[in-house]
């Protein structure tokens, strides 16, 4: 899991910049590296920390 996966907590912001058109999303967990958002436009996904590097979003 990359550093800043690992700093990710339940109501930040975040975006999957390999599927930019999923939308903002909100972090609901983030356990063991098993990171669950809530995407705007796709909904509930678990993401695996290891393979994707999400993106805090500080400015929306």
């Amino acid at each position: 899991m990359s550093d800043i996966n690992s700093l990710l907590e339940p109501g930040m912001l975040v975006r999957n910049p390999g599927q930019p058109d999923w939308g903002l999303g909100q972090v609901q967990s983030n356990i063991g590296g098993r990171i669950t958002v809530n995407f705007e436009h796709q909904g509930k996904v678990v993401i695996d920390g290891r393979q994707v590097d999400l993106m805090p979003v500080f400015d929306e």
